[in-house]
């Protein structure tokens, strides 16, 4: 929920905006905890639907957080102050969201916030595991450091995500323009053709289903909208749930082709950040936490959720993986394993990352050539199913005839 606030700062200074929270007091322990004495806090959030369907297209994209990064880093490289990166980062961006992101962390920034606490306020736009880099970053020093390495992270995240979308177009397509031929067929060519069918006697089970099917889209396509459009926006809410996400998830893990892609993607990102923020020095139940919330799925959530536990309670890293083979190979675990031995575990991740990164990359290039095939040979079953209903009919009808 947003709770809009009036706070004073260390200073007796006045600051009104917005803070995202659970709760009331959620939102006022925030503001506390960034050294705000807190005059005013109301609930400004809204859960009507209107609301619901602006919020879609008010939202900063991963396409402008990059270049957001990207810039930032190249300021901070020349040495460009904060306060100055901010003004030149906002008159420098073309999307109105981030232009107000930008000002509002400048703002914070000139009001005497941390960089990290300023991030933190924009929790919409910026994950926990980006604002905890930049959080041990300024504990440690290496702040331009760490933006390099975010602006290098969330470019290689853009690229897997536009090879994935590049190589389902074609098969998207091809699925679009099946469904046009079949609804084409149905509605318009069996109708006519129909009573030669039934000419031929007993129609097999197939074209049954065909004409059947047909016929009920002609007399009752109003009622199939009424029922599918809610029917979609009910699994669209669904999957947004966090029952849905899990479910979702899972199925896309045991999926083929896919399963071991995103599999594979999701083990280098959590070699890449949860090494980086090790060697940042945070402690590793803590960065496991962080891992979790920024792996991008639920399924491996829950688990890394469960390993931190095991690691507060005095268990291995490397022994809890163990428990989790199917989502972690071995060969994690007992690189892993190495790396707690030797006292290396930070260089042991990297070489993790590294390993399934250009696993990943590897079967990104293939993409298309594995899922192509695949869709096509699909659409060949569903199409000779449609042309076998239509003449196997009239074969038998032209045989029955020359008998």
């Amino acid at each position: 929920m947003k709770f809009k606030y009036q706070a004073r700062n260390k200073d007796g200074e006045l600051q009104v905006g917005f803070v995202e929270s659970y709760s009331q007091n959620g939102a006022a322990d925030v503001l506390v905890s960034h050294g705000l004495y807190v005059l005013s806090l109301e609930n400004e959030s809204k859960d009507n639907f209107f609301d619901k369907f602006l919020a879609m297209f008010k939202h900063v994209s991963l396409t402008d957080l990059m270049i957001f990064t990207r810039q930032f880093a190249t300021l901070m490289e020349a040495k460009v102050s904060l306060g100055d990166s901010m003004k030149n980062l906002q008159k420098q961006t073309r999307s109105a969201m981030m232009k107000e992101v930008i000002y509002e962390i400048g703002t914070d920034v000139d009001s005497g916030l941390s960089l990290s606490q300023a991030l933190e306020r924009q929790k919409d736009v910026f994950s926990e595991f980006y604002v905890s880099m930049i959080r041990s970053a300024e504990i440690t020093g290496r702040l331009e450091e760490a933006i390099i390495y975010l602006a290098e992270y969330i470019e290689k995240q853009k690229l897997w995500r536009s090879r994935i979308i590049n190589a389902l177009i074609y098969p998207a397509i091809l699925v679009a323009m099946f469904l046009g031929i079949v609804v084409l067929m149905v509605t318009m060519i069996l109708p006519n053709i129909k009573p030669i069918l039934i000419e031929a006697g007993d129609l097999p089970w197939y074209t049954d289903v065909v004409l059947n099917g047909g016929d009920f889209i002609i007399a009752w396509w109003w009622i199939a909208i009424i029922v599918i459009i809610p029917a979609v926006m009910f699994f669209l809410e669904y999957i947004r749930s966090d029952e849905g996400k899990v479910v979702v998830d899972e199925v896309l893990l045991r999926t083929p082709v896919f399963g071991s892609l995103f599999s594979k993607m999701y083990i280098a990102r959590f070699a890449e950040s949860l090494g980086i923020l090790v060697k940042g020095g945070i402690p590793i139940a803590q960065a496991l936490e962080i891992t979790s919330r920024s792996i991008g799925s639920s399924v491996f959530q829950d688990i890394l959720h469960d390993v931190s536990d095991r690691v507060r309670g005095g268990e291995l890293l490397s022994a809890a993986l163990e428990r989790y083979e199917y989502y972690f190979p071995s060969l994690v675990s007992q690189m892993i394993a190495i790396g707690e031995t030797t006292g290396r575990l930070e260089e042991l991740l990297g070489r993790i990352a590294i390993f399934y990164t250009r696993d990943v990359d590897d079967m990104m290039s293939r993409l298309g050539e594995l899922v192509q095939p695949l869709i096509i040979a699909i659409i060949g079953v569903f199409v000779g199913f449609l042309f076998a209903s239509i003449l196997v009919p009239i074969y038998n009808l032209v045989k029955s005839f020359g008998g």
